[in-house]
């Protein structure tokens, strides 16, 4: 009979209850939403790059150099020379060294030049290895290895011929179009910035640069493929490199060889370090966020007790009828707590279910325009937390008016 009555009591209010229902859920989506994608941005950074020690550059911030290596953002402040590399990875602690050469783009997707031992070496989530779906790695100066994304958005797949542009501009005009490339893999998905990633072989970034000078193509200098096998492709510069070693003991005393590095001045970095220093840059931004979502869910609890306070004038009569018949004061209020608890769990159903349709809607976009792989389960620890405060919230906000119905009973 008790939640009979409650529910015929907010039906009969249906259209200020389904006003107020719907800011609730306005209000828990964004709460959800931000605390679901802060959690999930965070995993998909951190799961980027795996079992690699450290990642050496040119001389810059540690931050900068963990952008642009490992997530392709922004551009790197100057290049290393192979040598310097080759003397680096030749160390007695070092077990593989993987370069990388940054610079070039195809149709707004970055391209980076490696050797075959990075589809070997290089992890990510948990020490994970890189798998093809189909194909294999380059060998040939001209073979391109896809990641998922590119081939999955472009409708690549083996044996198409993709044409590199100079620059990492989304829209270029300078085009290597006289060598262009043949799809000989396509990366499984990882969720990380490999699937957005064009990969092709250090030779192959030089065999395109041959005739360029200064960025811009010499006219009349064309080197055709057949010249191209019988030259000494090797690069003069890379942009960085990462390191695997034979022990973790000897991390920090190698990193301090590379920072002290007399021949250039060269930046080592601990990945991890590294994305601990940009969480720390963000914590300010992500608690703003969070600010603003608790604010918009308080205002939304005020218009519950606003709407809730405002139906106790209206149910003068109704609390009358209710004490004829021998309801105790106590009843009343316990009435209005559990209409608002209704309207709160409403609210929990609804606010879940449309946060679920946004992120399986805007999940390609994320992935597309930020990287962002972002998972449709919602059902975390924060999320339980988050419901649990809203409940916890609401039964505090229809206090002021229970307890009105409450007296009011009293007085009658």
């Amino acid at each position: 009979m008790f939640m009979r009555l409650a529910c015929k009591s907010l039906l009969n209010r249906r259209g200020s209850v389904v006003l107020t229902v719907l800011a609730l859920t306005v209000s828990l989506v964004v709460l959800l939403g931000v605390e679901h994608i802060r959690q999930q941005a965070r995993d998909s950074f951190g799961n980027t790059v795996s079992g690699v020690d450290l990642i050496v550059g040119a001389r810059t911030g540690s931050l900068n150099l963990l952008l642009y290596s490992v997530f392709h953002m922004g551009s790197p402040t100057n290049n290393i020379s192979w040598d310097s590399y080759q003397k680096i990875a030749s160390g007695k602690h070092v077990a593989w060294a993987v370069p990388i050469a940054l610079g070039d783009s195809y149709r707004g997707y970055r391209v980076m030049g490696s050797t075959p031992d990075y589809f070997t070496h290089f992890s990510y989530g948990g020490k994970r290895k890189l798998q093809f779906t189909s194909g294999k790695a380059f060998a040939e100066v001209l073979d391109v290895v896809l990641g998922s994304e590119v081939a999955k958005k472009l409708s690549h797949k083996l044996g198409d011929q993709v044409v590199l542009a100079h620059g990492i501009a989304s829209t270029s005009f300078s085009l290597h179009d006289d060598k262009p490339f043949n799809v000989v893999g396509i990366l499984a998905p990882t969720g990380t910035p490999v699937d957005q990633t064009v990969h092709v072989s250090l030779q192959g970034i030089e065999a395109i640069h041959i005739d360029w000078q200064q960025g811009v193509k010499m006219p009349g200098n064309t080197v055709s493929t057949e010249q191209l096998a019988k030259m000494d492709l090797q690069p003069a510069n890379i942009t960085a490199f990462m390191l695997g070693l034979n022990s973790k003991i000897a991390t920090f005393r190698v990193q301090r060889e590379i920072n002290n590095y007399s021949r250039e001045p060269l930046t080592a970095i601990l990945p991890g370090v590294a994305l601990s220093e940009l969480w720390q840059m963000m914590a300010t931004f992500e608690h703003t966020l969070r600010l603003i979502s608790a604010c918009i869910l308080v205002s939304a609890l005020l218009g519950l007790s606003a709407m809730l306070l405002a139906s106790i004038r209206e149910r003068e009569h109704e609390i009358q009828l209710l004490r004829v018949i021998g309801a105790p004061p106590m009843f009343l209020f316990l009435l209005i707590e559990l209409e608002a608890l209704l309207i709160s769990f409403a609210a929990i159903a609804l606010g879940s279910s449309l946060l679920y349709m946004v992120l399986v809607v805007a999940g390609d976009l994320l992935a597309s325009e930020f990287g962002l792989h972002i998972s449709t389960n919602i059902g975390s620890e924060s999320t339980a937390y988050i419901m649990l405060l809203m409940i916890f919230s609401t039964v505090i906000a229809a206090a002021i008016p229970s307890l009105k119905a409450y007296k009011n009973a009293r007085r009658k």
